[in-house]
């Protein structure tokens, strides 16, 4: 019995009933032999940390777009967040710990530049609309590349996961229910924090309520959430309480109302969106001139040009997108 034998063999005895085992995965579009090491959820966890669309997260907004400060979250310490949370929520409720935590490193792999300021952008754009959980698995399973081949070919269970993990959706397993709660509890928590550290709100403007029911500091309202979470979650269900559903619920409005229109926060926004249109409008008109990778992807493949586009932009870090649209259309100095 190898590694990986062994470790399925210790999820099958000590996982509850409702945690899914890896060994039962229903595979991969494309069969592979199985890691004599690791489990089917372990290999998609280290695909996707390794890829390259992982690594651009570090560069893309969440909140605050393009903050001077070294503290504020990115998309990528969002995912990470997501993925503690999600990993200390599986874990105490002995459920698949590696494929809670592969979901969540996975789930926001298709995000925009500059946040959901440019996911609204680019659903204005398409004719199709655009949303970035079908990003993130048109990611994993067509746009990266591992050993020249186009996709992850991750699981079944992890590209599930990662489609369904808006509040919208609900996913098969546990595990991807677990990401999706997590997914709210990291970015209304952080998003507080951040606002309150660029001096948008301040500890006196949040409601008593919610300080009353949650706590007054970041790490204390975190960890209301998760013990509520864990402490209400049972018999194949993850959920919260119906009190803390609707405080959760509250403090996101509260969120939108004071901190995600607000006219400091979104000082850029007019000129991002003139950035991705202009930038989505070139290559509409100029399209051969888009990188070989995607041009390729578009000739293999019976898709439209204007979802090549949004594929291209969608990767785009927010430095890289600026980048491209001053190499467009900003003229440079004459050189003789």
């Amino acid at each position: 019995m190898n590694i990986r034998e062994t470790y399925e063999q210790f999820e099958e005895e000590h996982l509850s009933t409702y945690g899914f085992k890896s060994k039962f995965s229903k595979g991969r579009n494309s069969e592979e032999a199985k890691c004599e090491i690791r489990t089917e959820f372990q290999r998609d966890r280290d695909r996707i940390i390794h890829s390259k669309s992982f690594r651009r997260l570090k560069h893309k907004t969440q909140v605050f777009l393009s903050p001077e400060g070294d503290h504020y979250r990115t998309r990528l310490t969002h995912t990470l967040e997501v993925s503690q949370i999600s990993r200390t929520i599986a874990r105490s409720l002995n459920l698949n710990e590696d494929l809670a935590e592969a979901i969540a490193l996975g789930h926001d792999l298709g995000h925009t530049p500059f946040g959901h300021t440019g996911e609204r952008i680019l659903n204005e754009l398409l004719d199709s609309g655009f949303k970035h959980n079908e990003q993130s698995l048109r990611v994993v399973d067509l746009l990266e590349i591992r050993n020249q081949k186009q996709g992850l070919n991750l699981t079944y269970e992890v590209r599930d996961g990662i489609l369904n993990h808006p509040s919208t959706c609900k996913a098969s397993t546990l595990e991807g229910q677990i990401v999706s709660i997590c997914d709210r509890i990291a970015y209304i928590n952080h998003d507080l924090d951040d606002a309150e550290r660029a001096n948008i709100i301040n500890i006196k403007q949040i409601p008593e309520k919610f300080l009353k029911s949650l706590g007054d500091s970041h790490g204390k309202r975190i960890n209301t959430m998760i013990v509520n979470v864990i402490e209400n979650s049972a018999h194949g269900e993850i959920k919260m309480s119906d009190h803390m559903t609707l405080i959760t619920k509250e403090l996101r409005d509260f969120l939108f109302e004071n901190v995600y229109y607000n006219k400091i926060a979104k000082s850029e926004e007019d000129k991002i969106t003139f950035i991705l249109e202009n930038i989505f409008e070139y290559y509409n008109k100029n399209f051969d001139l888009l990188p070989q990778f995607y041009l390729k992807i578009y000739n293999e493949n019976n898709f439209s040009k204007s979802e090549i586009i949004k594929d291209y932009i969608a990767g785009m870090t927010d430095t890289y997108a600026m980048r491209v649209f001053e190499e467009l259309y900003i003229p440079k100095p004459w050189r003789l």
